[in-house]
This record gives C-alpha cells, sequence and structure tokens, in this order.
C-alpha cells in the first residue's frame, strides 16, 4: 500500500493511522516537530536505519513497514513460479518439528556428498544473488539434509547436522534479503539447533552470525550487539589456536555487530567490534571465502565505509569507499557496497555518480538491488527531487524496481 512512497512519506502515513499528531511523534523520538515536519515533506531524507527503527517503535510498526520491503519475488527462469510460499511450506512443516511425528519421507536417506552438493550449489547461489534461485531450491535441500540428520549415525550423523545447519543458514539469510525476517527467523533458530548436533565449533559461530542478522533485520539492534558479545564469548577460547575457517566466522561476526551498533549510534562499539575483526582479518593474512563468510581486509574495510554511513559520516563514506577494490569479494558483497557509496554519493548531491553506480549494481545482481530498500529508497527521492519530468535512465530504474506504477 505504501510501496511508492518515501520513508518520510510512510511515517505520515502511519502517524495518521496512530491518530498522533507530528508534536507528539516527534517527541517520542527525541526530536523536534519542525525536524519531523521536513522529515515527512522529503525536506530531510531518512537514511539512517537507527533513526529509521526509532520512529517504527514509536509508531508500533515493524522496521519492515517503514522500509516497505517488497515480499513478492519476480518469478523468473531461476525461480520457477514456487517461491517463498513454497519455502515457507517447507519451513513450517510439522514434521521437522520432532521424528516422533515422522519423516515424511520413505526409502534410503540421501548420500552425505548428494547432501554436501546441495547445501553448497544454495550457498554459492546466495553469494551470487541468485536468490529466487536459491530460494526454489532450499525445500529440496533442506528436506535432504534434514533426512540424512535422522537417518544417519555417529560421525556421519553430525555431519549431516553440520550441513542442516548451513542449508538453515543460507535460508535465513535469503529470507532477510527479500523482506520475511520472522520466517528467517525460524531458519536461523533451527539452524543454530542443528549446528549444535554438529558439534562442530566453526558451524555453530556461523548460525551466531545468522541470528545477530535476523535481529538485525527486525530492528532489534542491541540485543544484536549483546547475541555479538555473547557468542564471542563462547568462541573466545579457541580464538588463540584457530584456524582459517573458525578466524573468518569469528572476524565475521564482528563484522555484524559493528553494523548493529553504528545502527544504535554507538561510535565506540563500532569501533571496538571493527577492531576486533580487522586483527582476525590481519592473522587471516588475505581475503578468503572460508565458510561462505568473504571475510578477509577487504570485507572489513568495506564495513568500515557502511558503519560510516549507518553513522551518518557520509563524506569519510563517499570518499573512501570510492578508494576500496572489490572485484576480489563474491557479488553480493559487491554490490552491498555499490549501494552503502551510491547512498553517501546522493547526500552530497554527486546523483550522477550515484546512479551510475546503481545502474553498475543492477547490472551485476539485479534481484539484490530490486529488494533493497536502500537502491528503492535513493531511487524515489531522485524523482521526488526532479523538477519536472526525471531523466529516462532514472524512470527506466524505478520502473524495474517496482517503486513506480506504470
Amino acid at each position: 500500500m505504501t510501496e511508492n512512497l518515501t520513508i518520510g512519506e510512510r511515517v505520515a502515513w502511519y502517524r495518521r493511522r496512530r491518530g498522533l499528531s507530528q508534536e507528539v511523534l516527534a517527541g517520542l523520538v527525541g526530536r523536534t516537530t519542525d525536524w519531523l515536519s521536513k522529515a515527512e515533506n522529503n525536506r530531510i531524507e531518512l537514511d539512517r536505519l537507527s533513526v529509521i527503527s526509532s520512529l517504527a517503535h514509536a509508531l508500533d510498526v515493524s522496521l519492515g513497514d517503514l522500509l516497505a520491503e517488497p515480499t513478492l519475488m519476480e518469478w523468473s527462469h531461476d525461480s520457477g513460479h514456487r517461491t517463498v510460499p513454497a519455502l515457507r511450506e517447507a519451513l513450517m512443516d510439522y514434521k521437522q518439528l520432532t521424528p516422533l511425528l515422522g519423516s515424511g519421507s520413505g526409502g534410503e536417506p540421501p548420500a552425505l556428498e548428494d547432501v554436501r552438493a546441495g547445501v553448497k550449489e544454495v550457498l554459492d547461489a546466495y553469494q551470487v544473488s541468485r536468490y529466487g534461485f536459491a530460494t526454489r531450491q532450499l525445500p529440496q535441500v533442506l528436506s535432504d539434509a534434514l533426512a540424512a540428520a535422522r537417518t544417519h549415525s555417529g560421525h556421519e550423523r553430525a555431519a549431516a547436522h553440520a550441513q542442516l545447519a548451513l542449508a538453515y543458514h543460507c535460508a535465513a539469510m535469503v529470507l532477510g534479503k527479500v523482506g520475511e525476517p520472522e520466517l528467517a527467523w525460524i531458519a536461523a533458530d533451527r539452524g543454530l539447533a542443528a549446528a549444535q548436533q554438529s558439534g562442530q565449533d566453526t558451524v555453530t559461530g556461523s548460525l551466531f552470525r545468522a541470528v545477530t542478522h535476523c535481529l538485525m533485520a527486525t530492528g532489534r539492534f542491541s540485543a544484536a550487539i549483546q547475541m555479538v558479545n555473547d557468542a564471542a564469548a563462547v568462541m573466545q577460547p579457541g580464538v588463540g589456536r584457530a584456524t582459517d575457517e573458525y578466524l573468518s566466522v569469528y572476524g565475521t561476526l564482528f563484522l555484524a555487530g559493528a553494523m548493529a551498533a553504528a545502527r544504535t549510534e554507538d561510535r565506540a562499539t563500532a569501533r571496538a567490534f571493527l577492531q576486533e575483526a580487522d586483527e582476525a582479518a590481519q592473522r587471516l593474512g588475505a581475503d578468503a571465502n572460508h565458510l561462505w563468510t568473504a571475510f578477509g581486509p577487504t570485507n572489513v574495510a568495506i564495513h568500515r565505509v557502511a558503519t560510516a554511513g549507518e553513522l551518518g559520516d557520509m563524506q569519510i563514506a563517499a570518499d573512501l569507499g570510492q578508494r576500496i577494490d572489490t572485484s576480489g569479494l563474491p557479488v553480493e558483497r559487491r554490490v552491498r557496497h555499490s549501494l552503502e557509496v551510491a547512498r553517501a554519493l546522493s547526500a552530497w548531491n554527486r546523483t550522477d555518480e550515484a546512479l551510475a553506480l546503481l545502474l553498475e549494481a543492477e547490472q551485476a545482481s539485479p534481484e539484490q538491488v530490486r529488494h533493497h530498500y536502500m537502491s528503492r529508497e535513493l531511487v524515489v527521492s531522485w524523482i521526488r527531487g526532479t523538477r519536472g519530468r526525471p531523466s529516462q535512465s532514472v524512470a527506466d530504474l524505478a520502473r524495474r524496481l517496482g517503486v513506480v506504477g506504470g
């Protein structure tokens, strides 16, 4: 209903629905009435999640309501015609809750090699932002991994649980990207339980990160910070003798924590978390992709840009962001960085450069750009800020992102 509005206009829409005056809502979030009026009328851009989250809390709506996250996944050759609803059915199948109710399948369990191949396929798809493909494959991958975990024994059972945990991790990350945070939470919760059955510290650490991202997706940034601290306490004893895989999982956890801290405007914690991640990256020595973390010095650098943007330091984000070479990172990481830099450039009225970056990102990953609130909000703000008709390239991009009718 509010998809074609700016975030400020959505705030006004929900404020009226709640029967609140501008003066009352402004007071609830510790701002002036003049500030809120300018935000609702697009004279101030609401581009920081810390501020948007506080408004969502005061209005008693979800963060996704103000971001207008699109939950409709476009049909494509990758996705087929059964997308998120099919994955929802798989996650909410009561037979997954306990083997007492039946396994839901008969015959021989899938071979572990086949399960590993299926899990690898969907995690690889996530990293190149093929969300439709991953969503299409995940129900069968989850079913196979669950069957393997329930029927194998000994070391094979533990290995199957590790694969099941990673499959759930992938489901949580994809669902978070396409605006389904509640389903993502179910996946992360199941994944963490499976990880603990695997006995693999790195897999458990990976699911800690999935839970942290789920907390962030629903605007629970303080809880996400606490989650990182609690998870780090569990993992810290193993850091001294850590493998590269362990270091990568540990470091990536702090990158998620740094983003959560930035979104609460806690500069000190964001800085401390980035420092911890940087130390892990320096020990690792180079960019890598152990356990699909894309962790290394470059990922730390792009999180310095992202946290600067969340803290409102747009000049730093623009200057630093343009100097980072992300060509060695997976598509998902490269495109996410491009969106961050485009936002910073747009904030400094460098719209042409921001548009060029956004178009380049869309070419690399149309699904990721379409589903990210930042790209949609940028395009809507450019259209609203243009006197007369927007440029053809902006109008065409808006139509492809589904934010403007026609």
